[in-house]
């Protein structure tokens, strides 16, 4: 497959059409079942709800398709990394988890990891490379951070993980395969949350793994049968449709983004803003590199937690909402979820509308605080 973003979004509006037999329905069709006509020998047919889906097949090819790699669909992005753990570690493992990232893993690790006998240590995306990585099992790499869009090199962190013996596993949700492919920079597995901008219209959970790796995939399979942290039909069917259309949307955010963050760095009301476009942004070299895009989220400090909610509450094109990546602009101040960020830090998701409409509606908010 080519490595042209463009080539893989024209090519992913005809995977469907290589199957199809005339007089077959152009749009994916929504297969709602639970059992399946199982006459004789079940090999090679769908047999049970719990164990595959048309429509799961099909969303999961698109997934594969975008990372050329072998996909893996699951009910949420937290299940994707559920059962990276729960399928390939076991007692006596160690794992090493950003501090800086989104905060869910931390916990489940400490809750439910540990209790099994599988450790965790923390550390900040930007020094992940410090210390090495002998004696840990897996090495889980969040990059850019969420929220507060620090990079570290996957390329470097993969290579020096394999060195040792550990597999590297990247969650891409805030970038998507349009922004960047983490398992062509030597990462073995690769986890995101569909629900964001791969799904779009912030109207169903999802998530999925992909890997190159067989044995992984097997036991990650097998961990979705038996656990049952399967994707239901009709959510798969949204997100096929979603990824459809990811490209243009992804590219519309991401070149708002980019005229927009110069913009707030500017605004006196605006105190420090993290965006990896930004030549003066610390990761903005890392990025250039490793990066197809600079993504749709900036990390924005307002003076106060009442100057964030202000300014988040007050914009007419701004969504208040946690997640990010649907059409429509969202913000939130992550400080009310026990981040650990400044009161006026907000995280900005840019979404879909015409730019300069939507900077007016931000400069105004801005300049009422």
């Amino acid at each position: 497959m080519t490595d042209s973003p463009a080539a893989r979004a024209a090519q992913l509006a005809h995977l469907r059409r290589r199957k199809l037999v005339k007089g077959d329905p152009v749009p994916l069709p929504l297969t709602m079942a639970s059992i399946f006509n199982l006459p004789g020998d079940p090999a090679g047919f769908s047999q049970y709800g719990r164990f595959d889906n048309p429509t799961w097949d099909a969303a999961e090819e698109m997934l594969g398709h975008l990372e050329d790699a072998t996909a893996i669909a699951f009910p949420s992005g937290m299940a994707a990394i559920s059962a990276i753990f729960f399928g390939l570690l076991k007692t006596g493992d160690r794992v090493l988890l950003p501090s800086d990232g989104y905060y869910t893993p931390r916990v489940l690790a400490e809750r439910f990891l540990k209790p099994m006998g599988i450790a965790f240590d923390l550390r900040p995306t930007t020094t992940y490379l410090d210390g090495g990585f002998d004696g840990y099992r897996m090495v889980f790499v969040e990059t850019p951070s969420n929220p507060g869009l620090d990079i570290c090199d996957i390329a470097a962190v993969s290579a020096a993980a394999h060195a040792v013996g550990a597999i590297v596993v990247a969650d891409n949700t805030t970038m998507t395969p349009y922004g960047q492919l983490p398992l062509d920079l030597g990462a073995d597995l690769v986890v995101a949350a569909d629900t964001k901008a791969p799904n779009g219209h912030s109207d169903v959970l999802f998530g999925h793994v992909t890997s190159r790796d067989a044995a992984a995939i097997a036991a990650i399979k097998d961990w979705r049968k038996l656990s049952g942290a399967i994707p239901g039909p009709f959510e798969a069917w949204l997100l096929h449709r979603g990824l459809e259309t990811l490209e243009i949307r992804f590219d519309r955010m991401c070149s708002s983004a980019e005229i927009i963050a110069p913009r707030l760095r500017d605004h006196p009301k605006v105190g420090a803003l993290r965006f990896p476009g930004l030549p003066d942004d610390p990761s903005h070299n890392l990025a250039s590199s490793q990066m197809q895009r600079f993504g749709f989220l900036i990390a924005m400090t307002l003076g106060s937690q009442a100057e964030a909610d202000a300014f988040v509450n007050g914009c007419s094109l701004i969504q208040p909402a946690t997640s990010f990546g649907g059409v429509h602009t969202s913000a939130e101040r992550r400080a009310r979820w026990g981040d650990a960020v400044a009161p006026g830090f907000v995280r900005l998701a840019v979404g879909c509308e015409p730019t300069e409409e939507l900077w007016a509606a931000i400069e105004t908010s801005l300049d009422a605080l």
